[in-house]
């Protein structure tokens, strides 16, 4: 799986590089410096680039003066020093809170989450406050340099409160962005351009990829558009969409679908909300099937709206129903978290996946 993912970043990614980054490899495309980096280390530079180019933002957290669990902020207090990046309270809805003040009065606001398990306390400081602040005042006031960081989804051993894919429940609200990058190059092009973003921005950070998933990052400072998604793996039988960890897992649907005769477009969604509806639209009218894939419980699932919008704009060009290979509607097991995870082998077996003739009507 290990080497894989590896492929499968170096396929899908631009040459790069990063400030503390473990991984140190550098090289020289065309005029371009890169570094081998993996996703924590990206994430790292990123946070590098927007404390040294605007004085006005912060980075602060549990943990994240000494580096923080995931070791992502590793270095920043010691050179930006601890006014700029420091620790808070345990005390999640206080964290944002006050990210939200910070953020009122003209500054730029990186809170981390320490696991996106823990969010849920400052949901209302997020959706009250943070996703309303515009809106409320007539446009007067806002608090758009405000980014939440957190680590989500599973980790191979975290159980029910280290392993949570919340997404959904954020994908509801109406004045907030949601992120969630798939490799390195794309989290530091993200991360940046989310925190640059004149709108809050609810940025998850798969954590199964922070040291598995490397790749070339370009050295300097680059942003990655929102809200638009990308087509990885051009095809003509059948789409799939997915975003963060799950890219990898659908990557292997796609090589063993290939091997069965079937040509699958793959389509990394990288903003949730608002989502990339016409990418996802075009690519449906043209294989006529999709899948969608998420770690995430399947009831309420982000992939639920997925399916509901391309139904309503791609009806008379579907060759079969709308596929969802997601987690199950249990909580988050620990001994049994393979049988809960959407797997290749799940997505390969698809009604819509395990028919190779597109002519085939289900």
């Amino acid at each position: 799986m290990a080497s894989l993912l590896s492929r499968f970043c170096r396929k899908l990614a631009l040459p790069g590089s990063a400030h503390g980054s473990r991984m140190t490899s550098t090289t020289a495309c065309g005029s371009e410096t890169v570094k081998s980096l993996n996703l924590y280390s990206a994430i790292n530079q990123a946070l590098h680039i927007a404390l040294e180019t605007d004085p006005r933002s912060y980075v602060f957290g549990e943990d994240v003066g000494f580096g923080g669990v995931f070791r992502c902020t590793t270095g920043l207090a010691e050179r930006f020093g601890k006014n700029r990046v420091f620790n808070t309270p345990l005390c999640e809805q206080g964290i944002v809170g006050f990210g939200i003040g910070l953020a009122a009065m003209g500054n730029r606001a990186v809170v981390e989450i320490q696991v996106a398990d823990y969010i849920y306390p400052a949901f209302d400081q997020i959706v009250n406050e943070a996703a309303k602040f515009r809106y409320r005042s007539g446009n007067q006031f806002n608090c758009g340099g405000l980014t939440i960081r957190a680590p989500y989804g599973a980790v191979g051993h975290g159980g029910h409160y280290h392993s949570q894919s919340p997404e959904a429940f954020f994908c509801h609200v109406p004045g907030i962005k949601v992120v969630i990058p798939r490799s390195p190059r794309e989290a530091k092009g993200l991360l940046l351009s989310s925190i640059r973003d004149p709108n809050p921005v609810v940025f998850f950070e798969p954590k199964w990829l922070y040291r598995q998933a490397v790749e070339e990052v370009p050295e300097h400072d680059y942003m990655i558009p929102l809200s638009q998604a990308e087509i990885i793996r051009e095809g003509s039988d059948i789409t799939l969409v997915g975003w963060g960890a799950q890219l990898t897992v659908m990557e292997q649907a796609c090589l063993d679908a290939e091997k069965e005769g079937i040509s699958c477009e793959l389509i990394d969604l990288k903003t949730l909300l608002p989502w990339d509806k016409e990418t996802v639209e075009a690519s449906v009218k043209k294989t006529g099937r999709l899948l969608i894939s998420h770690e995430a419980p399947i009831t309420g699932g982000f992939g639920a709206e997925i399916s509901a919008t391309i139904l309503e704009r791609c009806f008379l060009k579907l060759e079969a129903p709308v596929s969802r290979v997601c987690g199950l509607d249990t909580p988050f097991p620990l001994v049994f978290e393979p049988f809960y995870m959407p797997t290749k082998n799940k997505a390969s077996s698809s009604s819509s996946l395990s028919s190779p003739s597109k002519t085939h009507i289900f």
